[in-house]
């Protein structure tokens, strides 16, 4: 016998994977875990009968020859159907787009890769080899790439996600079921349990950072809490967010993260917690443990291992280009042009800061004829600046909020830097 698996609490790019092995191994047989996750049940249900899965007690007593496993390469996340399988499987091959976690199967052959989901790594192979795709997997695929890569939002997106998701597309992909089956609050408890959440959101700042935290004891453990973390997450667009559940009856906690920062490295917190996951998704069981103790002691974490937040100081340019109240708006035109700017700040004659020119302003005065106006009088004197320590956060919302595209940095009342658009661009770039 020879078997696809993914790993339990199986997601769209799980399911997706699979789908897509299967061109690769036709003679393999697709198991199905016991735990699906919320967000991926309609799409199982809907396609039940066309994805032929076997259910993974069927390993039971079951000689396995060959073992391909997608999505992971974490034993515990594929337990249940090793435990199952009478004899020790010794041909393992890996497929996993987690190329930051640690494998718990030394011999195996891993094929990995930085792709934003594990099915484009698999549809990349059928692309290469012209493989045709029916449009039922087609859709069942794209929806696993739409799904892990945020509706290719994520920051670990690349080229080659969109090409497969266009080569899905040329099999008849179906745009309309795909966008169905990523709704994601579907069961009336995740709706129940968002509006609790809502109502109980702890804001705080951690080295400069904007972080929600939300406990919330329960019962027993329910499925589909990502789905509601990262709802709350899309909703109050925090740096980061963590949401700590507790389950009373087993004496579990699970902590599940979501980050808007790549300097908010989950992988790096949570595995102080046996996580795993993604940089800016990830997530962490601690089983027999106290709740209040997990929350409390990730907040220590956090305060200790979390980088401190970008400021201006870090990405502002310090060689000010400046011009003076003195001149008159066709010298400021001209020094614009010169020094290709298009803006600046302006001082006076002790040097202190007393007003911006922008080529706005400049244009201003050219339409009312006033080209040999003062600069003093065409500048804006209500000024919008910053200080040193003033977090990337902040500045992007006073950018936004008052729609300009240069913010002085003053320290001591003297102008130190200044932060243009190209300057924030530049950071978002890359961060």
């Amino acid at each position: 016998m020879k078997i696809i698996v993914g790993h339990t609490n199986m997601d769209l790019d799980c399911i997706g994977s699979i789908v897509l092995m299967k061109y690769l191994y036709p003679d393999h047989i697709p198991i199905m875990s016991r735990l699906i996750n919320p967000a991926t049940k309609n799409l199982v249900n809907l396609y039940h009968y066309h994805l032929d899965f076997k259910p993974s007690d069927e390993l039971k007593g079951e000689n396995v020859e060959q073992a391909i496993i997608v999505d992971t390469r974490s034993y515990s996340r594929v337990k249940e159907y090793f435990d199952m399988i009478e004899n020790e499987v010794k041909d393992i091959i890996i497929y996993d787009h987690h190329s930051a976690d640690s494998c718990d199967f030394n011999e195996a052959k891993i094929f990995e890769g930085n792709f934003g989901s594990n099915t484009t790594m698999i549809g990349l192979e059928l692309l290469k080899k012209g493989v045709s795709i029916s449009h039922k997997d087609a859709t069942i695929a794209l929806t696993g790439i739409y799904a892990d890569t945020g509706n290719f939002t994520h920051d670990n997106i690349c080229e080659d996600d969109f090409r497969v998701a266009s080569y899905m597309l040329k099999h008849q992909a179906d745009i309309k079921l795909v966008n169905n089956f990523l709704k994601t609050l579907r069961e009336d408890y995740q709706v129940s349990l968002f509006h609790k959440i809502m109502n109980t959101l702890v804001w705080q700042n951690i080295n400069g950072h904007q972080i929600i935290f939300s406990y919330y004891s329960m019962n027993k453990q329910a499925a589909g809490l990502a789905a509601v973390v990262e709802e709350i997450f899309n909703i109050e667009n925090p740096d980061a967010i963590f949401g700590v559940f507790h389950f009373e009856k087993p004496g579990d906690t699970v902590i599940i993260g979501r980050s808007g920062k790549s300097i908010i490295d989950l992988m790096d917190i949570l595995a102080q917690f046996g996580g795993g996951g993604h940089s800016k998704a990830a997530s962490a069981l601690v089983k027999q443990s106290k709740g209040r103790d997990i929350f409390m002691n990730l907040m220590e974490t956090l305060t200790a291992r979390l980088q401190y937040a970008v400021t201006a100081k870090n990405i502002m340019t310090k060689d000010v280009i400046t011009i003076k109240e003195t001149w008159n708006l066709k010298e400021a035109s001209v020094y614009f042009e010169e020094m290709d700017i298009s803006g600046a700040p302006v001082l006076n004659e002790d040097g202190s800061l007393c007003g911006m020119l922008t080529l706005r302003d400049i244009m201003k005065g050219r339409k009312n004829d006033h080209i040999n106006s003062s600069v003093k009088a065409y500048m804006k004197t209500k000024l919008i600046t910053s200080n040193p320590n003033t977090t990337i956060r902040e500045i992007e919302n006073t950018m936004f909020h008052n729609s300009i595209g240069h913010l002085p940095v003053i320290d001591d009342e003297k102008i130190i830097g200044i932060i243009t658009r190209e300057d924030l661009l530049k950071y978002l770039k890359v961060n």
